[in-house]
Parts: C-alpha cells; sequence; structure tokens
C-alpha cells in the first residue's frame, strides 16, 4: 500500500488528536509508504516510510496559501501514492476529489458526524468507500459505508495497579465545546451538591476556537461555587498519551457528546476498566440502564451518576472488566488496522 493520509494534524503532544498520531504509525507497519498531508504539524515521530508535509497553520499561513501548498503536495506526491485517505474533513475530497479521479486514485473517507453538509455529501460521491464508527453517524445510511473500531491503543489505555481511583471521582475529558454540552455536566453537579452527595469533578481540556473559549468562561463562572468547594477542577489540555493516568485516578468518565459521533474518550475510559455515564447510543449494547441518561437532560445525567456513585467496590470492579474486554473484542487499534488494511490493500 501506498496511501496518502490527509487530516487535520499530526501532534503526538495534541490532547485531542494526538491519537491519530499513533494510527499513522500502525499503519505504516502494513504500508509501503505513507505521504501525511495535514493543515498544522507538532511533534511528530514516525517510522522512516512516513513523511509528513503541513499546509502551514503552525507557521501562521493565510488561507491562501494553504490551498497553494494543498495542491502543491498532491500534485508533487502523486507518484508515491495510489490510494487518498481522508480523515473527517470532507473539504480535502471536494479540492482534490476531481484531480485523483482522474489520476486514477482510489479515495477513502473516514466521516463520523451525526450531520451531512454539501461538502460531505459531495465527498462521499467521490469516495469508494465511506467509514464510520457511530450506528447514528450520517454516513451510515450509505451502501458504500462500513462500520469499524474506534481504534483505541489498548496496550496504552489500560488499568494502572498502582494508581488508585478516587472514590466518588468524575472525570470529563476532551476539548471544551458547545458541542460537548459541559454545561448540563455542571448543572448535574450543583444538583449532586445540593443533594449533599460527596464527589468531585475533573474537568480536562481546553477550546480551540474563539467561540469556543466564550464558552469556556461561562462555564467557568457557572462552575464557580464548587470550584471555591473544591468540588470541581479545571485542569486545562492534557496530552493524548497521558490520559491513562486520568482514567486511572478517577472512578467515572462522564461523556455528553449526542449520539451520531463515537467520542472515542469513552472507549478510552472503558480500556481503563472505569466506569462510563453516557447518552450516546454507540454504546447501547454494553452500558446498562442505569449509567445511561437523556441528553441534555442534566436531571437524569444527575440520577445516573448517583446511581454510579451507589455501586459496590465489587460491581464497579466487575464493569470494568466487562467494560475492557468490550474494548478489546470490538474498538482495539489492532483490529482497526486490519480491517483497514484489508479495504485500502
Amino acid at each position: 500500500m501506498r496511501i496518502l493520509f490527509i487530516t487535520q494534524k499530526v501532534d503526538k503532544d495534541d490532547d485531542v488528536l494526538g491519537v491519530y498520531h499513533r494510527w499513522i504509525e500502525k499503519l505504516a507497519e502494513k504500508a509501503q509508504k505513507i505521504n501525511v498531508i495535514c493543515l498544522y504539524r507538532g511533534r511528530v515521530e514516525l517510522p522512516e516510510n512516513v513523511r509528513v508535509f503541513s499546509l502551514g497553520k503552525e507557521g501562521g499561513h493565510s488561507r491562501l496559501k494553504y490551498l497553494f501548498n494543498f495542491y502543491k503536495f498532491i500534485w508533487r506526491l502523486r507518484k508515491d501514492y495510489d490510494k487518498v485517505f481522508v480523515h473527517m474533513n470532507p473539504e480535502y475530497i471536494v479540492l482534490g476529489g476531481k484531480f485523483w479521479k482522474f489520476w486514477g486514485k482510489k479515495i477513502y473517507f473516514w466521516y463520523n458526524h451525526p450531520l451531512g453538509s454539501l461538502k460531505a455529501r459531495i465527498a462521499i460521491m467521490f469516495s469508494k468507500v465511506v467509514f464510520y464508527t457511530s450506528p447514528s453517524a450520517f454516513a451510515a445510511r450509505y451502501k458504500k459505508a462500513l462500520q469499524m473500531p474506534v481504534g483505541i491503543d489498548a496496550g496504552m489505555f489500560r488499568r494502572i495497579s498502582e494508581i488508585q481511583k478516587k472514590k466518588n471521582s468524575i472525570l470529563c475529558i476532551g476539548r471544551i465545546s458547545p458541542i460537548k454540552y459541559l454545561d448540563i455536566l455542571i448543572d448535574a453537579a450543583l444538583a449532586l451538591d445540593n443533594k449533599n452527595i460527596d464527589f468531585i469533578l475533573t474537568i480536562a481540556g481546553s477550546p480551540s476556537k474563539q467561540n469556543e473559549y466564550e464558552y469556556q468562561e461561562k462555564i467557568k463562572k457557572q462552575a464557580e461555587p464548587l470550584v471555591r468547594k473544591g468540588k470541581i477542577f479545571f485542569i486545562g489540555s492534557v496530552p493524548n498519551y497521558k490520559a491513562p493516568e486520568l482514567h486511572n485516578a478517577h472512578e467515572i468518565c462522564v461523556n455528553l457528546t449526542p449520539s451520531g459521533s463515537f467520542d472515542k474518550t469513552i472507549v478510552e475510559a472503558m480500556a481503563c476498566e472505569s466506569l462510563v455515564v453516557a447518552s450516546n447510543d454507540a454504546i447501547a449494547d454494553i452500558l446498562p440502564q442505569s449509567l445511561r441518561f437523556r441528553e441534555k437532560d442534566a436531571l437524569d445525567l444527575t440520577r445516573a451518576l448517583a446511581d454510579a456513585f451507589r455501586l459496590s467496590d465489587e460491581e464497579k470492579r466487575n464493569y470494568g472488566i466487562k467494560f475492557r474486554a468490550y474494548v478489546m473484542a470490538k474498538h482495539d487499534l489492532n483490529m482497526l488496522v486490519t480491517k483497514l488494511t484489508k479495504v485500502l490493500g
């Protein structure tokens, strides 16, 4: 396989997108050559058969320069790849699809999002296969769609016995954004506090867009009473490779991402044998009803968290073992790479 892999960011230290550095690393074990085009390049530690080309966001280039670099790279590298794998960003297929088709390059598109924009529809039209993970994803409706594992490195995300999980500790990890509905989580935390239920909540993550910075200020103000009490902690972003330590220090990982997306942090938490409290229907087959809640419903989330707190230590351990077994059976990174190799090969 000679692959052109196009993604938003290649940075081993990134809190959200660092996981895809590991994807490329593992895929390189099966491929002859991988050329990566990304919008932003950070710290990269990849095998010799991988080259990374940045459109220049880390250097502050203009959008016009991004466009120039994109066309420069796909043209200059055209004899070095046979397949194009675009991760999540349909605009790259909109821009390059007709050229790749003309050059005889097969296009594969990873799109796991609940909504389908015009760009996404065009990108799917150009693609030979579109991959998704959530059964509620927009792409799932297409005949050319193929459901895939989430792709978690279960060797890295595992139970670390040296780290003790704090009782009634909750972790919410990921980008700080309105789509994550952290305001609902804080409402639930305030309700738990009003019921005199003891807990701590760690929010790990940072914003990346202007509206997200405004949202962060809003939720920090909302959480201020519990921050003063030492019940809520905002710790900023954490590199993906350090996330296992956080999961291992907390009993519960809560996730409010709506159905249609399948947030990888859910599976990372399960791999670390943590309890998961979520509303996402992608895990309806593994998550007990008591740990699920109605989307955007703070009262039901409060109930689910309280139910999780009431579980005995043995019940928590048993759920943790069951959740890790689920990850190993359905969402391990090695399984993802094997499936991708079969399709791309």
